[in-house]
């Protein structure tokens, strides 16, 4: 692992970008505003401009890969902004999941508010749960307690909401687009991979395990037994053409989360659609984003409480790391591996608490990170820290273990040398 200490700047990303090197990045990883005003998030009205793309641009070495996250509704803004700065786009990475709540507007109830009009019969009540609004409880507390609140529906109060019962405004969100592209350079790519390091992708370093370790953890997100499952991890898998190599099948540009509304999507017939060929990545657990932060106890809301207040709920209160859009550490681990070479450098301008960074030097890459909230620079400082003394601790405990490996070889090459 580089010992080089990661680098955490406080302010606009443009203004921090245009301070380094050309050439100087391998990689850029990041989670950029989707532009959706999530939340009312002063940051999250647009999505990264072309001007900014071009800075990233510029300090990427030849070759450098640019991984960005986007919302589904502003991916195709997105990706024109990245590819205008001068980028060649070369893939989109879907991650799928099944936790998503859909914000849809009840067209039917919206009628009878806008006739005056209260609803008081109830039709129905129901767990949260039941009705899909909640997928597991791998989630945190207020998660479980939003899932087992019970639900009353009422039925229309006018002619004409009930003749639009049943109509809403969205989809439930399922999937997170990634939009893969690459800095050009000239000749081919074996020379700019021998030149400059990148250019490639790391395949063998983000395959997809075809053990029985990932078959163990899709089965038992649904309940299945491995027995079921047999087929998908069993000898016709080990025939496919893509599952040849010793450690797994190539990475696809899908990536789930094991959920049982994604695992159940795939028919596990012959394998063909098993989510056993996909890398798999729940969502960010509370444990992960508080590594290294002090955090309370006492839920941010109530169980009672509206998806509204819930979202203004006071959430250091609850969560050391308040921030509302936090990636997984596993997902960003895999996305930096794979198109990151050993000991590089990984730059996310939009660095938020700080996820990429975590996964960075975990992976034994230095990290340059940049975010304009000072509150945020504090939380992902801390938690890349608090990663930091771990990789160190088990660096340590690992030297200490090859030491007395060594010691004992010595011993032995001392004994059979005396005999």
């Amino acid at each position: 692992m580089n010992d080089c200490p990661s680098r955490c700047h406080l302010g606009d990303c443009l203004e921090v970008l245009a301070t380094l090197p050309d050439e100087s990045v391998d990689a850029i990883v990041t989670d950029p505003p989707y532009g959706l005003s999530f939340m009312g998030k002063r940051w999250d009205y647009d999505v990264p401009g072309s001007d900014i793309w071009a800075e990233c641009l510029r300090v990427l070495k030849p070759g450098g890969y640019l991984l960005a996250f986007a919302g589904t509704r502003t991916q195709h803004r997105m990706a024109v902004r990245i590819e205008d700065a001068g980028f060649e786009i070369r893939d989109m990475i879907a991650w799928v999941y099944g936790s998503g709540f859909p914000k849809s507007l009840d067209v039917s109830k919206a009628i009878d508010k806008e006739a005056g009009i209260e609803r008081t019969e109830v039709v129905s009540r129901y767990r949260a749960r039941d009705f899909g609004l909640c997928s597991n409880n791998r989630l945190g507390s207020q998660d479980v307690e939003v899932a087992q609140k019970t639900v009353m529906q009422f039925a229309p109060a006018t002619q004409s909401a009930r003749q639009w019962q049943g109509w809403g405004t969205a989809l439930k969100p399922a999937i997170e687009p990634i939009t893969v592209a690459r800095k050009p350079f000239r000749g081919t790519v074996a020379d700019n991979v021998l030149a400059h390091g990148t250019g490639a992708l790391n395949i063998d370093a983000c395959r997809v395990a075809s053990g029985s370790d990932h078959a163990e953890r899709c089965a038992s997100v649904v309940g299945l037994s491995s027995n079921r499952n047999g087929a998908v991890y069993g000898e016709w898998s080990r025939a496919r053409t893509d599952s040849h190599h010793d450690s797994g099948r190539w990475p696809a540009n899908l990536i789930h989360d094991g959920s049982p509304e994604v695992v159940c999507i795939f028919p596990d017939d012959k394998g063909f659609g098993s989510t056993a060929r996909f890398f798999y990545c729940a969502k960010a657990s509370r444990r992960d984003r508080n590594d290294g932060l002090p955090c309370g106890e006492a839920p941010a809301v109530s169980t009672n409480s509206t998806m509204r207040e819930c979202e203004e709920a006071d959430w250091p209160a609850r969560n050391g790391n308040h921030h509302p859009t936090v990636k997984p550490t596993d997902l960003m681990a895999y996305l930096c591996r794979l198109v990151t070479p050993p000991g590089g450098v990984v730059l996310d301008p939009f660095m938020g608490s700080g996820s990429t960074g975590k996964a960075a030097v975990r992976e034994g890459y230095r990290f340059i990170g940049i975010d304009r909230e000072a509150e945020y620079v504090a939380i992902a400082e801390a938690r890349i820290e608090a990663e930091l003394a771990k990789s160190h601790a088990k660096r340590s405990s690992i030297s200490q273990t090859q030491s007395a490996d060594e010691r004992l070889k010595q011993f032995d090459l001392f004994a059979e040398g005396g005999a």
